[in-house]
């Protein structure tokens, strides 16, 4: 009876220890489906013109990264669970003569278990690279009209 009453705060704390690897794992996985969206969306729906560059950064910019948080959790009770830190995600674009480059970067609070343990917060970034000159077009076979 008493290993039962010592081992069962080492047992909680493991547990929560691998609820929150696993938390991690999630959330790293839920980075990589949100970017790719991020950038495929980008790709497909911003102007090549840098005149309507700033339509592009006004309007389907913001829209992206509401959708991304959205997906990610932020200000949710699954967000409260991965211990997202901030209100959105950073979602930053960068415009090249070949690519467009896409980073979402999140961060994460530290985790503290009261006295045994506090670790500094998660900071992770993905980046995708989008080409410019892939637009989807009507696929038609040479001399069929």
């Amino acid at each position: 009876m008493t290993e039962t009453v010592l081992l069962l705060p080492m047992f909680v704390f493991f547990l929560y220890a691998f609820a929150k690897i696993f938390a991690a794992l999630v959330l790293i996985q839920k980075m990589e489906i949100a970017s790719y969206y991020a950038a495929r969306r980008w790709q497909l729906e911003s102007h090549r013109n840098y005149a309507y560059a700033p339509d592009d950064e006004g309007t389907l910019k913001p829209h992206i990264k509401r959708t991304v948080a959205n997906y990610l959790g932020y200000g949710t009770p699954i967000g409260r669970f991965l211990d997202l830190d901030g209100a959105e995600p950073e979602l930053t674009i960068e415009r090249t003569q070949v690519w467009q480059v896409v980073y979402l970067r999140v961060k994460t609070k530290p985790v503290m278990v009261s006295w045994m343990y506090k670790s500094k917060g998660f900071d992770f970034e993905i980046t995708k690279y989008v080409p410019n000159r892939d637009r989807p077009i009507a696929f038609e076979l040479p001399g069929m009209h």
